[in-house]
């Protein structure tokens, strides 16, 4: 998946984060991703800075299919602006924010319990490390 509008079918666990990207269903992605129930998709974001509202249009086309989104800032907790939370509420969808290694941890626990969690997830540059 490198390709900035790419796209991958279905919703993978994740195998491992770092080095600006990710790697899930024996592929690998450089960059920032959103892993939804319709597949996972390319997240033109590369740092917390460049979040705003419309980040999470995709999120908000697939709100009746999410139960909660986990969404990683980065290599540290960052907190979204009161509008962006406020937002989430609107639509219904629980919304919890960490670190990105967290939360492609937790996105994994979630898979596993088959829960109705999605991600979106920006790319961190530290070493290779299991999700």
């Amino acid at each position: 998946m490198t390709d900035k509008e790419a796209f991958f079918p279905g919703q993978p666990q994740i195998d491992a984060y770092g080095n600006n990207g990710f790697r899930f269903a024996e592929m690998s992605h450089v960059g920032s991703v959103l892993f939804l129930p319709s597949g996972v998709f390319s997240w033109p974001v590369t740092s917390f800075e460049d979040i705003s509202l419309d980040s999470f249009n995709k999120v908000f086309q697939q709100k009746d299919r999410i139960e909660f989104l986990l969404f990683g800032t980065g290599d540290q907790q960052l907190f979204p602006s009161s509008n962006i939370r406020r937002a989430f509420e609107q639509q219904n969808i629980g919304f919890d924010f960490m670190d990105t290694g967290a939360a492609c941890r937790t996105y994994n626990i979630c898979m596993d319990e088959k829960r109705a969690v999605a991600a979106a997830l920006i790319a961190v540059d530290v070493q290779s490390a299991k999700g």
